[in-house]
C-alpha cells in the first residue's frame, strides 16, 4: 500500500471508526489525465462502512469524508471515488432485526 493510501486509511479509521475501510489506489488507471502524476498516489477508490454515516445523505457523508481529507487533497491528491455504507447498507442487520 502506498503512503498515501496508508494515511487516508489511517484518517477513515480514527475519523469514522469504521466496521470496514477499503482504499485502493487506481493512480495508474488515470495515467495523462488531469491531476495524475508520474510517481501515481493521486486518484483512489474507497469504501468505508461507518455506523456514523447513518442519517447522512450521500453528499453528507462525502462532504465528511473530503473535510478529513482535506490536507491529503492540499498535497497533491486528486480524486476519490467513494462508497460510503452504514453497516445496514452494507448488507449487516438492522439492530433488533431477526
Amino acid at each position: 500500500m502506498s503512503k498515501r493510501a496508508d494515511r487516508i486509511r489511517n484518517t477513515l479509521l480514527s475519523t469514522f471508526a469504521p466496521a470496514e475501510v477499503e482504499v485502493i489506489d487506481d493512480s495508474h488507471h488515470h495515467a495523462g489525465h488531469a491531476g495524475a502524476r508520474p510517481g501515481g498516489e493521486t486518484h483512489y477508490t474507497v469504501r468505508v462502512v461507518s455506523p456514523a454515516f447513518a442519517g447522512q445523505s450521500r453528499v453528507a457523508r462525502s462532504r465528511a469524508v473530503h473535510e478529513a481529507l482535506a490536507p491529503e487533497f492540499s498535497g497533491g491528491l486528486h480524486a476519490l471515488s467513494l462508497r460510503l455504507l452504514t453497516p445496514a447498507e452494507a448488507g449487516g442487520a438492522a439492530p433488533g432485526a431477526s
